[in-house]
């Protein structure tokens, strides 16, 4: 986790979670997280597994230049790379463990340089369902003057590994994504 944006939020959730393996969504204070706000967002896990937004961070509605919210999660991602996207939020419910990865989208005009962002994916409880939201954030590695004249583009997943405990605390195993390949939890 490089971004502040991600290293809040990941230590606010993990002080929330204790010892279990994920925290309620009751139990999210949008004031003690207000300063990355803009930057969250929460998805609902359907039956369906179509991944509906139902909060967006006004940053993240930005890139996009339109409300997120009711959208899928899956649309922000480039057709071939969906299911990548998929196998990623399928992780974190099946084994209510972080994932943070990193993400691209392609050059959207000449005279725009292709943009690079942070995700991170957080396992919730809600109502006492085990996992049935995911926490995320999208944050940019940079700054991004054109986000305001054009929208990002769809993003293509480039590298993710879950936050086992010891590698929320600087285990460096990563695993690189490959046109078909899958996520897979880190052995440690």
């Amino acid at each position: 986790m490089i971004l502040p944006v991600t290293r809040d939020l990941h230590d606010y959730w993990g002080r929330l979670k204790g010892e279990r393996a994920a925290p309620d969504r009751a139990e999210i204070d949008p004031v003690a997280i207000r300063h990355i706000l803009p930057d969250i967002f929460i998805i609902e896990v359907d039956p369906e597994r179509r991944l509906p937004l139902r909060l967006c961070g006004a940053r993240v509605n930005a890139l996009w230049q339109r409300e997120q919210k009711g959208r899928s999660f899956l649309e922000w991602w480039r057709a071939p790379r969906r299911e990548e996207a998929a196998e990623a939020i399928r992780r974190v419910i099946d084994t209510q463990t972080p994932l943070v990865a990193r993400a691209r989208t392609a050059r959207t005009a000449p005279d725009r340089d292709a943009a690079e962002f942070e995700l991170l994916l957080l396992p919730l409880r809600h109502f006492g369902k085990s996992c049935s939201r995911v926490l995320g954030s999208l944050a940019p590695a940079r700054r991004l003057d054109w986000v305001a004249d054009c929208p990002v583009g769809p993003l293509d997943l480039v590298a993710a590994r879950m936050l086992e405990d010891k590698a929320a605390q600087g285990s460096k195993e990563e695993r690189r994504c490959g046109e078909n390949a899958r996520l897979a939890a880190s052995n440690g």
